[in-house]
């Protein structure tokens, strides 16, 4: 990265943290028409996180994307702004403090995978460790003694008063497995079989792959009723399937095994049939009032985005404690009350905006493993978000996952900054310039610029 553009780079850094400082003085000045004393620490906290990481970027990482480190800054810093605001209203388990430290330890994680990890594509050797790492993960929670169950799902290791959600990990670990996995098998997985009206269908053994990663996710649904680590890992192993051999067919199949998998497991299992009744029939009293999976939680999100209308109540004069676990699954909707539908639509930008430069690593990317392995993490980051949205919105049923960067909890925030880590790696690869031969007295000699 040139001076120019690292410097511009710390520009937007320190942009995005004067944003975040106005934020929480405006949560003050809502609230009691002062600005909160804890403001200054907050924000040099934030800064100085920051600063670190620009500094090892720039060090270890010197041709990386300018706009990524930014832009999460603005989307973890306001996330801290939500979780004050609600932490004021008295809501049990909101703590800005806490979240700042576990923004800390995220900052720490990206800042060891930079360091460490200094060619991203040594991670090909490890494509078959990646897989088992990733399913060992995921079994973990059911195992006696460690597994826990929170709020009817058992996604949950806890080990002493510290416990971890297993799951963030392993989505990391399983997208390298399918980008090792597909680079290694495309060329068979792209053969086409049978033509059916304009798809042009796999073969039939080929199918192996598709039917293992639906058995998986299916399993993970039952055992341990996590609907939304379910349907993101299927939907991102369909989605890097479909990138690497440009077949419909492949999305088409994908979605019709979920679909259909989904359908079974609400006629066989309760608690995926209460999450399709409460999103079809939500408003109902029946739903509402229900002991075993209640819609109040949902109705409750939806009337916040609804008294939000489109310039939001202001930071510091909605009511996110009417919302049970607002700084969690519902921060988005706590978000949208305060800052309104034009704010929603800006945060949704910002997380386009990551994904859309995610992208363009991956279409950078010199080789087919990199380009497999920006674009899954990409797209899982793309699809949480979608996932998210859609559930607290009533587009699709709610799933439990929560909202990258913003919700409280360390699991989600660590793996995401180590998610970040490696697509910033990726694009200091695929953005730095390849060694240029020159002519000196008829030898040819490389150099690197």
């Amino acid at each position: 990265m040139t001076a120019k553009r690292r410097g511009a780079q710390l520009a937007m850094l320190a942009f995005a943290v004067v944003v975040v400082m106005c934020a929480y003085a405006g949560v003050g000045l809502g609230i009691d028409g002062t600005i909160p004393a804890g403001m200054l620490t907050y924000g040099l906290g934030l800064g100085a996180l920051m600063l670190a990481a620009y500094l090892v970027l720039a060090k270890w990482a010197p041709w990386a994307d300018p706009l990524i480190l930014p832009l999460v800054t603005l989307v973890n810093g306001i996330g801290l702004v939500m979780i004050y605001r609600i932490e004021q209203t008295g809501q049990a388990g909101a703590s800005a403090t806490t979240q700042l430290m576990w923004t800390a330890l995220g900052v720490v994680m990206f800042s060891a995978t930079l360091i460490v990890l200094k060619d991203h594509r040594a991670l090909q050797r490890l494509t078959y460790t990646a897989g088992f790492a990733g399913l060992a993960l995921l079994l973990l929670p059911l195992l006696p003694f460690i597994g826990k169950e929170i709020n009817g799902a058992r996604i949950w290791v806890g080990i002493g008063p510290f416990s971890i959600q297993p799951s963030e990990f392993a989505k990391i670990t399983l997208v390298i497995f399918f980008a090792g996995y597909l680079v290694a098998k495309r060329d068979v997985l792209a053969l086409a079989g049978r033509r059916l009206l304009f798809i042009d269908l796999p073969r039939a053994r080929d199918l192996g792959p598709v039917l293992i990663t639906w058995a998986v996710s299916l399993g993970v649904l039952v055992m341990q009723k996590d609907l939304g680590s379910s349907l993101l890992l299927f939907g991102a192993f369909i989605a890097m399937l479909y990138i690497a051999t440009q077949r419909t067919s492949w999305v088409l199949i994908g979605a019709l095994l979920f679909i259909g998998g989904a359908v079974l497991a609400g006629q066989v299992f309760s608690h995926v049939e209460a999450r399709f009744d409460g999103w079809l029939d939500a408003s109902s009293q029946e739903m509402y009032y229900r002991e075993f999976g209640s819609t109040y939680q949902l109705m409750q999100g939806l009337f916040a985005i609804g008294s939000g209308g489109i310039l939001g109540t202001g930071l510091g004069q909605g009511h996110p404690n009417s919302i049970p676990l607002s700084f969690s699954d519902f921060i988005f909707s706590a978000t949208g009350e305060e800052l309104g539908l034009t704010g929603l639509m800006a945060l949704l930008m910002v997380y386009a905006l990551i994904v859309e430069r995610g992208l363009r690593t991956s279409l950078a990317a010199r080789d087919p493993f990199s380009k497999l392995l920006a674009g899954g993490l990409s797209f899982i980051l793309a699809w949480q978000v979608f996932i998210i949205v859609g559930g607290v919105t009533r587009l699709i049923p709610l799933t439990g996952l929560v909202t990258p960067f913003m919700s409280a909890g360390g699991s989600a925030l660590l793996a995401n900054w180590m998610l970040i880590a490696l697509l910033v790696r990726m694009s200091d690869a695929a953005r730095k310039p390849p060694p240029q031969a020159i002519q000196d007295e008829g030898l040819t000699q490389v150099m690197q610029r």
